[in-house]
């Protein structure tokens, strides 16, 4: 099959097929005929690993090194257990940050609906200049006890 093929069943983009094989994820064969790059069986069961294994938030690294790991004989097991606890820490980092952006953001709607609008000479706008963080209005009274 070619590449908008594989594309297709896959539910992919061809920009991604191609990515993938620039990348030596995939490795189609040359048509003997046409020279077009014709993708196996293995490559679509390859495919839908990458697939899969993005969709649990492995990085292309991560997916090279556990298919590295399978060519080579090893069972990458292991190694996909202690990725995926690396990459489930940075998603829970990423989400505590998301969620204290949501707490400011939220705050600022609340206490700029009270503020008028236009800003004094020196202000490029009031209501950044004087928004009051409330995370940071915490911190700082825990840290005043």
């Amino acid at each position: 099959m070619y590449v908008k093929q594989l594309a297709n069943t896959m539910g992919v983009t061809q920009d991604t097929v191609r990515h993938y094989t620039r990348i030596k994820l995939l490795n189609p064969i040359r048509g003997e005929r046409n020279g077009y790059q014709e993708y196996t069986a293995a490559d679509q069961q390859r495919l839908k690993f990458i697939i899969s294994a993005r969709q649990l938030g492995f990085s292309i690294k991560d997916i090279q090194q556990i298919i590295a790991q399978s060519e080579q004989g090893q069972c990458p097991c292991p190694l996909t257990r202690q990725l995926i606890a690396k990459r489930l820490e940075e998603t829970e980092q990423h989400f505590q940050e998301t969620l204290k952006l949501r707490t400011r953001m939220q705050a600022a709607v609340k206490q700029w609906d009270k503020s008028p609008d236009g800003a004094v000479s020196a202000d490029i706008c009031s209501l950044i200049e004087t928004f009051v963080d409330p995370i940071s209005e915490v911190k700082n009274t825990k840290e005043a006890l």
